[in-house]
């Protein structure tokens, strides 16, 4: 067998989770590069983000060490976990999609975080969170904010929606390796 026996398919596996180690490493230093440098306000969200890398970096490892070891129990619980992270970040990258521009961020956040006042017009007779509002020297966010934030959703999206169907190769690629036997293994042993 060429490219689909035993070898082939634990390297198959052995790259897929090497490349979830190192999607979820890039997870976790975005996101703390975004509360680093103000990008992102919420701690919330920072936080969510940093925990599914560190999730996705837990079990990428457990799925490489089965893979490795051809360890069935391992192997049985990844593929599992993977199917539901499958089914949660499907989930997650369609909303990411559909969701629409009211319901991208709120003001006081973008007003803090960009130090500008206002979406499209400023009052400074109004209330605004920004450094700036207090020498009256603002700027309106605007368009610009507007236009970003629909590109890191799309973004998003579309990258969450890619690695979620990696997933599901991941799972079949999981399942045809569990049920294979070890060329190097004891032939009257069962699996």
């Amino acid at each position: 067998m060429a490219c689909g026996g035993f070898t082939c398919s634990k390297n198959a596996l052995c790259a897929l989770n090497i490349l979830y180690v190192m999607v979820s490493l890039l997870m976790v230093g975005i996101a703390a590069w975004g509360k680093w440098f103000g990008l992102v306000s919420s701690f919330q969200v920072v936080g969510g983000v940093i925990t599914v890398g560190v999730f996705l970096f837990l079990v990428a490892v457990v799925g490489l060490i089965g893979a490795i070891k051809h360890h069935q129990v391992l192997l049985f619980f990844y593929m599992i976990i993977l199917f539901l992270v499958f089914v949660v970040q499907l989930s997650v990258s369609c909303a990411c999609l559909a969701i629409n521009s009211e319901q991208q961020t709120t003001q006081r956040d973008v007003e803090k975080n960009i130090n500008c006042c206002g979406f499209n017009s400023f009052d400074y007779n109004g209330t605004c969170e920004a450094s700036c509002f207090s020498s009256r020297t603002c700027s309106t966010c605007g368009e610009t904010i507007q236009d970003h934030a629909d590109e890191i959703l799309r973004f998003v999206g579309g990258i969450g929606f890619f690695f979620s169907f990696t997933e599901i190769l991941g799972v079949w690629l999981t399942y045809r390796y569990r049920n294979q036997k070890d060329p190097r293994a004891n032939p009257s042993a069962f699996l």
